[in-house]
């Protein structure tokens, strides 16, 4: 595998996925690190921090559509800078908190921050590369995200090792710094002209997106499907520990698995998606493999030996991340290619809502499911994501339909073409 599959072109996105790079290991560091710190040092419960975060991503996922829209208005270049910051200055807040009230004001901040730094950063991709070009951008972008995560996770892995107060908040610091380096390569961008971002007239009638029942419906499907998102982390840990004989470290072995496969191989997926037909196909075609991993998932249990329960979840594991890499490759051609191209801020704004979502609700629900029912709640996750990727492509029919009704409501993006007929369905 060359190094054209994994590094970007010169230009814009290489300069976004370097600021992606800088900021995703200081997450890195964060997410393995910021339990025990919030636990540990902080002196929270597990309760009190679950419903933090809860509170925090629910807010999050309703801020990225206005700040979004402030992107659209005002120039997706400066609102992702000033986002930057500002995620910055909330993770070094946290530093300094030692009190529940203050915690919980951070952490909305950090979500909201966050969850606004997505969208700006979404905007500012549509606006500096050309159409034909984004999915494979976002593809570039996802692998960077993932190797600077798991280079953070190393750094996290020290700090959890030397277990004391200090290396706790010199992980955060260096999330926080992360994030104003982050900022400072994001000036070296130039200032997006043309429809998007030019701050030099209004960017559509106040929050289209809101009234948009076609993308919404897009946006639901989409946010079911990212609802894979804590398999890795949260789910299969405790089905590998409770229901199956495998090793320990099968759950470190997966990870990096994951981790890898997207670094090495998502660029390579998102080559063959091409417009919203082909991507609805993908996301289609990832919603049955999602069902193949969730049936080989739920076999994992069968079985006394460690060495069998380790070689099914290792093909669960190949199955997930196929249908992960899928799903992303379609899904972001969808998300860019049915916003109107003046307000692209928002409606990033409002489909990465179903991150947050997922992050939200996922958890709580796929635990309850897999680890109550078992092989029962396997199928029915299965079930889930086969038929969410099933209705992708009338959904986005429907959505790409209302796009060149004559109403002038919505424009900017190309409509579902006669087959055979365009590029777009490919």
């Amino acid at each position: 595998m060359g190094l054209g599959r994994i590094i970007p072109p010169q230009g814009p996105p290489r300069t976004l996925a370097l600021a992606q790079l800088t900021n995703s290991v200081g997450d890195g560091a964060y997410y393995v690190c910021s339990v025990l710190y919030f636990s540990r040092v902080i002196g929270l419960s597990p309760t009190q921090i679950g419903a933090a975060l809860t509170v925090g991503w629910a807010l999050g996922a309703v801020a990225g559509v206005p700040v979004g829209h402030l992107a659209d208005r005002r120039g997706p270049r400066g609102i992702a800078i000033i986002m930057s910051l500002a995620t910055g200055a909330a993770i070094a807040s946290l530093l300094f908190v030692r009190g529940y009230p203050a915690f919980l004001a951070a952490v909305c901040l950090y979500t909201c921050c966050q969850c606004g730094l997505a969208a700006a950063r979404q905007a500012l991709l549509a606006a500096l590369v050309e159409p034909a070009r984004r999915t494979e951008t976002r593809a570039y972008l996802q692998s960077t995200v993932n190797a600077g995560l798991a280079l953070g996770a190393a750094l996290g892995g020290i700090a959890l090792e030397l277990d004391s107060e200090a290396a706790y908040l010199t992980a955060l610091a260096v999330d926080a710094l992360s994030f104003v380096l982050a900022a400072g390569v994001l000036l070296r961008l130039p200032v997006p002209t043309g429809r998007t971002g030019t701050g030099d007239r209004p960017a559509g009638s106040g929050l289209t997106v809101l009234r948009d029942r076609p993308y919404a419906l897009v946006s639901l499907l989409n946010m079911v499907m990212l609802l894979y998102m804590p398999l890795l982390s949260v789910v299969l840990p405790l089905w590998i520990v409770e229901r199956t004989a495998a090793p320990g470290w099968t759950v470190s072995a997966l990870l990096v698995l994951n981790t890898l496969a997207v670094v090495l191989f998502q660029v390579r997926m998102a080559s063959r998606v091409s417009g919203l037909r082909s991507a609805s196909r993908a996301v289609r075609h990832a919603g049955v493999v999602m069902l193949l991993a969730c049936l080989c998932f739920a076999l994992s249990a069968a079985g006394g030996s460690a060495w069998l329960p380790l070689l099914v979840l290792l093909v669960a594991a190949c199955a997930q991340v196929f249908g992960e890499m899928l799903l992303g490759s379609g899904s972001w051609e969808i998300g860019f290619a049915l916003a109107p191209a003046d307000q692209q801020g928002q409606y990033q704004g409002f489909y990465g809502a179903g991150t947050a979502v997922a992050r939200l609700i996922g958890p709580l629900l796929l635990t309850a499911l897999v680890l109550s029912w078992g092989t029962g709640g396997w199928l029915v996750l299965g079930a889930l994501f086969l038929a969410a990727g099933v209705a992708m492509e009338p959904a986005v029919r429907w959505a790409a339909a209302g796009r060149v009704d004559g109403s002038g409501k919505l424009t900017g993006t190309e409509p579902w073409p006669a087959r055979g007929k365009s590029r777009i369905g490919d």
